[in-house]
C-alpha cells in the first residue's frame, strides 16, 4: 500500500549535522514524529552520545535536536510498504533534501541504517556534495547491535 511521509523535517539555520532514516515506522506515522516506537533506540543513543537526558515528549525531542544542532528527516517521501518493514519497500519517491542543506549549516550527513544509506547514495550522490557516514540502524529489528555496540559507532556524530 502506498504510504506518504507526513512528518515535517526538523532543522534550523544552526543545524550542523543531518541524520537521515529511510521511512517512518507505523508507530512513528501514527504519532506523526520520528522514532516513536518505544523499542527503537534512537533517542537513547543520542542522549548517551550527548550525555543528555532521554527526551520523552515530542516537544522535548525537538528541543533536544535544536540544542545539539541536529537536523532530522528521512530519505523517502513516499513508497509502498508493508507495516514497518524496510525489506518490503518499493516504488520509492524521495524527499527534497536540498531544502534542508540550503537553509541550514549542515556539513555532514549520517544515515541511520543500510536502506537509508543505499537510497541516499542512489538518489543524492550526484546532487549533494557533503560527506556521508553510514551508522548502524537503531531499529529494534537490528538485534545484532546492543545499545553499547550502537554507541561505539554513533559517538562519531559528536566528535
Amino acid at each position: 500500500m502506498k504510504e506518504y511521509h507526513l512528518i515535517e523535517p526538523i532543522y534550523d539555520k544552526d543545524s550542523k549535522i543531518l541524520i537521515l532514516g529511510s521511512f517512518p515506522s507505523v508507530k512513528s506515522r501514527e504519532a506523526n514524529f520520528f522514532y516513536h516506537h518505544p523499542q527503537n533506540r534512537f533517542w537513547r543513543v543520542l542522549a548517551a552520545v550527548y550525555q543528555d537526558t532521554v527526551p520523552e515528549e515530542i516537544a522535548d525531542k525537538k528541543a533536544f535536536l535544536k540544542r545539539h544542532q541536529i537536523a532530522l528527516w528521512d530519505v523517502i517521501a513516499s513508497c509502498n510498504i508493508k507495516g514497518s518493514s524496510d525489506s518490503s519497500i518499493s516504488d520509492v519517491e524521495v524527499n527534497d533534501l536540498n531544502m534542508i542543506i540550503a537553509n541550514s549549516s549542515v556539513k555532514h550527513i549520517y544515515t541511520n541504517g543500510n536502506l537509508a544509506d543505499k537510497l541516499y547514495h542512489r538518489y543524492f550522490d550526484a546532487i549533494i556534495d557533503l560527506p556521508v557516514t553510514k551508522l548502524p540502524s537503531t531499529s529494534p529489528a537490528n538485534a545484532a547491535y546492543s545499545l553499547d555496540k550502537l554507541l561505539i559507532y554513533w559517538r562519531v556524530i559528536n566528535e
